[in-house]
C-alpha cells in the first residue's frame, strides 16, 4: 500500500496512491491524516487496503497523481532521529581530517535527534539566507516510520514495529557542522528542515527488496541533471533498521509516528572507498563524500557545495524500473 499527504493545514490530508504512481484518491473515509492512521492502525488498515485495491483495479477512478501538491508523508512528526548506518561514510569523514575512527563505531551506531516540526514537501525549495559559508549539501537516505516501540526492545523484535518506509533528503549545512560539534552539544543550526519522498509504503509493497531490516535497491541521486550516485541501500549498511530502532529505544519508548533515518547511503568498492559513476563506481549520496575522497587523494577538496539555482533529485526504482516512492526534486533558492 502507498500513502501520501496532500498539503492541507498542519498535518496534511491523507490520500492513497496507486502502485504505478499515476493516480491518487482520498482516504478521508478511513483516516483524515497519516498520523491518525498510525495512531489507529488496527482499526483503519483494512479500510485503507480496500481503498488501495479499488484504486488499483480501477473501481475508484481517482485523480491524477501530482507530487507538487504533496507535503512530507508526515508534515510534522513527534520524533525524528537520524542514524549513521553506513560506517563507510563515517570512516571517510574522519579519514579526510586525519582522525582515527573508534572501534565502537562498528558496534554502536551514531544517532542524533533532529527537528521534526517543519519537514519539507518532496518538491519544496530548499530556502537559505545565504549560499556562501553554509556549505549546503543533500544527503540521500532511507527512513522508516514506526508505531509505539517499547523501551529496551531487541534489534530483532524492533523490526516488527516498522509500519512504513520512505526515502529522504537530509539537508545539511557542512560549513556550520564543525563549529556546532565543537561545542559538544550536537547538531542544530547545521541540520535544517529535511524533505521526504512523495509517497511512503508498507514493507510488503517492497517484496524481496525488504530483507533483514534493509532495503536492497539502489538509491539514485541526480545533481543539476547529472547522475551523481546510485549506491545500493542494502549493501555496506552496518546497522539494519532494527538495530537503529533498538538504539533509539534503549532508554525510552518511541511514540507512534517516530521517523528513523538510515544516514547517508554509501557503498565501498572492492573494500576501499567508493568511486564516482564515471570511474565505474556507484557514485555518492552527498557532496561531502566526494570532497572527502578528493581530500584523501590530493589533499584538497575541489567540488563546491550547492549554490542558489542548483537542484537535486532523489528516487528509488524497483527491478522493473518503476519508481517506488516518487521523486524528491528540490532547488536551492534564497530565503
Amino acid at each position: 500500500m502507498k500513502l501520501a499527504s496532500l498539503k492541507h493545514g498542519r498535518d496534511g490530508q491523507l490520500v492513497i496512491v496507486n502502485k504505478n504512481l499515476t493516480k491518487m484518491c482520498s482516504a478521508q473515509v478511513a483516516a483524515p491524516t497519516l498520523q491518525y492512521a498510525l495512531d489507529n492502525w488496527d482499526q483503519v488498515i483494512g479500510k485503507l487496503q480496500d481503498l488501495y485495491q479499488q484504486l488499483e483495479s480501477g473501481e475508484i477512478e481517482g485523480e491524477r497523481y501530482d507530487p507538487t501538491r504533496f507535503a512530507s508523508p508526515l508534515p510534522r512528526a513527534f520524533q525524528w532521529a537520524d542514524g549513521s548506518a553506513y560506517v563507510n561514510h563515517v570512516e571517510l569523514v574522519r579519514k579526510a581530517r586525519g582522525a582515527e575512527m573508534p572501534e565502537s563505531f562498528w558496534t554502536d551506531p551514531l544517532m542524533y535527534q533532529g527537528g521534526s516540526d517543519t519537514f519539507l514537501g518532496p518538491t519544496d525549495d530548499i530556502l537559505m539566507p545565504q549560499d556562501e559559508g553554509f556549505g549546503i549539501d543533500f544527503e540521500a537516505e532511507v527512513a522508516v516510520i514506526t508505531n509505539d516501540v517499547p523501551m529496551g526492545v531487541s534489534a530483532d523484535d524492533a523490526l516488527n514495529y516498522v509500519r512504513l518506509v520512505m526515502i529522504m533528503n537530509d539537508v545539511s549545512l557542512r560549513g556550520l557542522i564543525p563549529g556546532e560539534l565543537a561545542k559538544g552539544f550536537g547538531f542544530f543550526q547545521s541540520k535544517p528542515s529535511s524533505a521526504f519522498s512523495p509517497v511512503c509504503v508498507t514493507p510488503d509493497e517492497l517484496g524481496d527488496a525488504w530483507q533483514g531490516g534493509k532495503l536492497h535497491l539502489p538509491l539514485v541521486t541526480h545533481f543539476n541533471g547529472n547522475k551523481f550516485g546510485e549506491p545500493n541501500a542494502g549493501i555496506d549498511m552496518t546497522f539494519h533498521f532494527g538495530q537503529l530502532i533498538a538504539h533509539a529505544a534503549k532508554t525510552r519508548p518511541l511514540s507512534t509516528g517516530t521517523i528513523i533515518g538510515s544516514g547517508t547511503v554509501s557503498n565501498k568498492l572492492n573494500g576501499e572507498a567508493g568511486k564516482s559513476i564515471d570511474e565505474g563506481g556507484a557514485g555518492y549520496s552527498c557532496i561531502a563524500e566526494v570532497r572527502m575522497i578528493e581530500t584523501i587523494r590530493t589533499g584538497q577538496a575541489k567540488t563546491p557545495f550547492m549554490k542558489f539555482g542548483d537542484y537535486v533529485s532523489i528516487e528509488m526504482f524497483d527491478n522493473n524500473h518503476q519508481s517506488i516512492f516518487g521523486q524528491i526534486s528540490q532547488t536551492v533558492k534564497q530565503y
